[in-house]
C-alpha cells in the first residue's frame, strides 16, 4: 500500500499549487519568456539583414562596339602631354593589329575610336606607361573587319557568379570582387547574351551557392521567369591568397545548365593583392571565349525540360473524351426530339449537332512594369471571347510576368482574340508572349 504524508495529499501527477507561487519558479519562467521574446526579435533582424545592406552592384549597359582592352605603352616624348597623346595613338593601332583590322591610314583609324578606357597609367615628365582599353565604333569599323553578317546569339542565360574563398561560397550575400568583374564587362560584342542580376534585394535569396546544386526544374523555372532567362551559366572562382597582400591564385570553371554541367576550366595568378581585379578582368573575357565556344559547339541550347509550359492531355485520351462529349450530344440531342414529336421520326441532321469546341491550356507572358499593368492584362484576357479563366503563375512587378490561359480553341485562334482586344502578340510554338 502507498505510505502517503502527513498532511494535505496530492496526486503524483497534479501540479503542485505551491509551486506555482514560488518566487524562484516565476523567475525563471520570467527569464524565459524575455528570452524568448528578445530571440524573435533578433531572428527578425537577420531576416531582414538578408535581403536588406548595400550589397548589390549594377551591371553596366552593354552596347555593340567593339571593345579591345590590355593594350600595354610605354612612349618617351619632350612632355607628359605629348607622351600621353603619343601613347594612346600607339594604343589605338596595337588594338586595331590585335582585331584583325586592315591597314589603313592613321587619320582614317582614329576616326573609328569611339574612346579609349585607361585600365592603369604611369605620368613622368617626358614618359608615359599604361594599360588602356580602345573601343571601336561598331557601325563605322564592323564593315572593314567583315563582320556585318548574321552572327549566332545564345538565347537569355543568366549568369551566376560564385567565389569561393576562406571556406566560404559567396555570389551576392556581399559585395566581392568577382561580381564587380563580372557587373563592369561590357558584354556588346559578345555572343552570348548575358542575364546579370545587381545583387540587390531578393537577389541574395534567390541566387545563392546551392541552389547551383538544384535539379528541381520546377524551381529554376521560377528563379529564370524571374529574370527573364531561359537558362544559367555558372561562373566559379576559388580564390586562394598565398599570405594577406601577397599572390591570389585562381581556379575558375565554367559550368552550364541546372544539371551543372561541366564545360572547362583554367588557372591564373595575380602577384598581389592590388592586381586581383586586373586578373578577374582578364578572367571574365576567358569565361565568355569559352562560352562562346560552347555556343558554337551546340552546348549552350536551353533545356527543353525548363520549358515546364501548360498542362496538356495525352491525344488519345483527348480523343476519347471528344467522342464521349459528341454521343452525349446525340443522345441529348435525340431524347429533346423524342419528347417534342413522339410520333415521328426525328430527322438525322438534327440529331447529329457538333461536338463542342476543345478547351486548351496555354502559357502566356506578359509585361508587368507595374501592379496596375498586371491587373490591367490579367482582366483584359479574361474578358477575352473564348477565354474560360486565367490564373497568374508567376508574378515579377518591374519584369514579365506568366499566367496560364484555358481557351475554347487552338493557339492561333487565342492570339486572334488577343490582338482584337488591342495586344501585340508574339506567338512561339504553344506559348504567346503578349504586350500594348
Amino acid at each position: 500500500m502507498p505510505v502517503w504524508a502527513k498532511g494535505r495529499q496530492f496526486s503524483p501527477m497534479a501540479p503542485n499549487p505551491s509551486s506555482l507561487r514560488d518566487p524562484r519558479r516565476a523567475a525563471i519562467i520570467t527569464v524565459v519568456v524575455l528570452a524568448f521574446a528578445a530571440l524573435l526579435v533578433v531572428g527578425g533582424r537577420a531576416l531582414l539583414a538578408q535581403i536588406g545592406g548595400d550589397r548589390g552592384i549594377a551591371a553596366v549597359a552593354a552596347s555593340g562596339d567593339i571593345e579591345v582592352g590590355g593594350i600595354a605603352v610605354d612612349v618617351t616624348a619632350k612632355s607628359a602631354e605629348e607622351a600621353r597623346e603619343q601613347g594612346w595613338r600607339e594604343a589605338m593601332r596595337l588594338a586595331w593589329k590585335k582585331i584583325g583590322g586592315p591597314a589603313i591610314p592613321d587619320g582614317q583609324l582614329y576616326s573609328l575610336v569611339s574612346s579609349v578606357v585607361i585600365e592603369r597609367e604611369q605620368l613622368g615628365p617626358n614618359r608615359y606607361i599604361a594599360r588602356l582599353g580602345v573601343v571601336f565604333d561598331r557601325a563605322r569599323a564592323g564593315g572593314m573587319l567583315g563582320r556585318g553578317g548574321d552572327v549566332q546569339h545564345s538565347a537569355p542565360l543568366l549568369l551566376v557568379p560564385v567565389t569561393f574563398s576562406a571556406g566560404t561560397q559567396t555570389v551576392y550575400e556581399m559585395r566581392n570582387p568577382w561580381q564587380r568583374a563580372w557587373a563592369e564587362y561590357q558584354p556588346g560584342a559578345s555572343r552570348i547574351d548575358y542575364v546579370r542580376p545587381s545583387g540587390a534585394g531578393s537577389d541574395s535569396i534567390l541566387l545563392t551557392y546551392g541552389q547551383t546544386g538544384r535539379r528541381s526544374r520546377t524551381w529554376w523555372r521560377n528563379v529564370l521567369d524571374q529574370f527573364g532567362a531561359s537558362d544559367v551559366l555558372v561562373a566559379i572562382a576559388d580564390l586562394k591568397h598565398q599570405y594577406p597582400g601577397g599572390p591570389v591564385r585562381g581556379e575558375f570553371t565554367a559550368r552550364f545548365g541546372p544539371d551543372n554541367v561541366f564545360l572547362d576550366k583554367f588557372t591564373m595568378t595575380a602577384p598581389s593583392q592590388e592586381a586581383l581585379p586586373a586578373m578577374l578582368d582578364r578572367a571574365v573575357l576567358r569565361f565568355n571565349t569559352i562560352f562562346e565556344a560552347a555556343l558554337e559547339e551546340g552546348k549552350l541550347k536551353p533545356d527543353s525540360t525548363l520549358n515546364l509550359g501548360a498542362p496538356q492531355i495525352d491525344p488519345a485520351l483527348q480523343r476519347l473524351i471528344e467522342f464521349g462529349r459528341a454521343a452525349e450530344a446525340r443522345e441529348r440531342a435525340a431524347q429533346a426530339a423524342a419528347n417534342a414529336a413522339p410520333d415521328t421520326t426525328p430527322d438525322p441532321a438534327a440529331t447529329a449537332t457538333a461536338a463542342p469546341a476543345v478547351v486548351s491550356s496555354f502559357s502566356v507572358q506578359f509585361a508587368t512594369p507595374n501592379a496596375a499593368a498586371f491587373d490591367s492584362a490579367l482582366s483584359a484576357v479574361r474578358g477575352t471571347p473564348g477565354v474560360r479563366g486565367a490564373a497568374a503563375t508567376s508574378t515579377a512587378i518591374g519584369g514579365t510576368s506568366v499566367m496560364t490561359v484555358s481557351y475554347g480553341g487552338d493557339v492561333n485562334a487565342l492570339a486572334a482574340a488577343l490582338r482584337a482586344r488591342g495586344f501585340t502578340v508574339r506567338q512561339a510554338g504553344a506559348g504567346l508572349a503578349i504586350s500594348r
